[in-house]
């Protein structure tokens, strides 16, 4: 079914999120590694289908699944969609990610609730639309998106910080439950990473933040991508259960 150049020849990759930063990157290295590649966004159409047309012209298989992952009836509607497309998701990315902003004290239910839903809930509604399937082929890969700051805690981002660290959990229990069916479950744990999301924030608290890095550097979404596609293939089959930080030295 694959080779060594081409690991993931004949699987189906679903990448929620993908339409720009980490997703989008994680989505081209998917298809690099041989994967037919559903491209997910909620939103932002006309750059999922970008994606989708790169990884096409590159030689590659991809087609763009429009969807809120939130959603459950929109999330097995997907699901179903892409196994007629492409194929059944052999290989699942839960990516898709939403970051606010407040203290503790000021922050609105309904932001908590939306943070909680997008970065979490999510992760679970995915996870629960393709973990039969996978069990049932004896194979399958579900990676997941956390983020430094789940170990860490952050300003601020209280809900976002939560959320990340119950994706931690729910990773290590489907770890558990799939273990006997040879699909695995892992998170990565990217620190600061050098996407739309910080090209907002001032160059002076960016340096701040800069300088507590030990590298000394932010990350690219490639580097985040060239580990999530490690996890996805056979290479990584006794891996499980595992949180992957990626983030320079920030966290230990």
């Amino acid at each position: 079914m694959s080779d060594n150049t081409k690991p993931l020849e004949g699987r189906t990759a679903l990448v929620t999120g993908s339409s720009r930063g980490i997703g989008r990157a994680v989505a081209v290295e998917l298809a690099r590694l041989g994967a037919a590649v559903a491209v997910n966004c909620r939103a932002s159409a006309e750059a999922g289908e970008a994606v989708a047309a790169g990884i096409r012209e590159s030689g590659g298989n991809a087609k763009l699944f429009q969807a809120d992952v939130t959603d459950m009836a929109a999330v097995k509607e997907m699901v179903a969609a892409v196994g007629k497309e492409l194929g059944p998701p052999g290989v699942l990315v839960n990516n898709a990610g939403l970051l606010r902003e407040s203290y503790v004290a000021f922050m609105k239910e309904s932001d908590w609730d939306e943070v909680l839903a997008v970065n979490l809930k999510a992760a679970w509604i995915c996870s629960k639309a393709v973990v039969r399937p996978m069990a049932k082929a004896k194979w399958g890969r579900i990676i997941n998106v956390s983020s430094a700051a789940a170990g860490l805690g952050d300003v601020g981002r209280a809900h976002y910080v939560a959320a990340k660290a119950g994706l931690e959990g729910l990773t290590r229990s489907l770890a558990r439950e799939l273990a006997s069916s040879g699909v695995t479950a892992n998170a990565v744990a990217p620190g600061v990473i050098e996407t739309d999301l910080i090209s907002a924030i001032k160059e002076e608290a960016l340096e701040w933040t800069r300088e507590r890095v030990p590298l000394r550097r932010f990350g690219s979404p490639e580097e985040v991508a060239s580990l999530v596609g490690f996890l996805a293939t056979d290479a990584a089959a006794y891996i499980t259960g595992q949180v992957i930080g990626i983030d320079g030295g920030l966290a230990f």
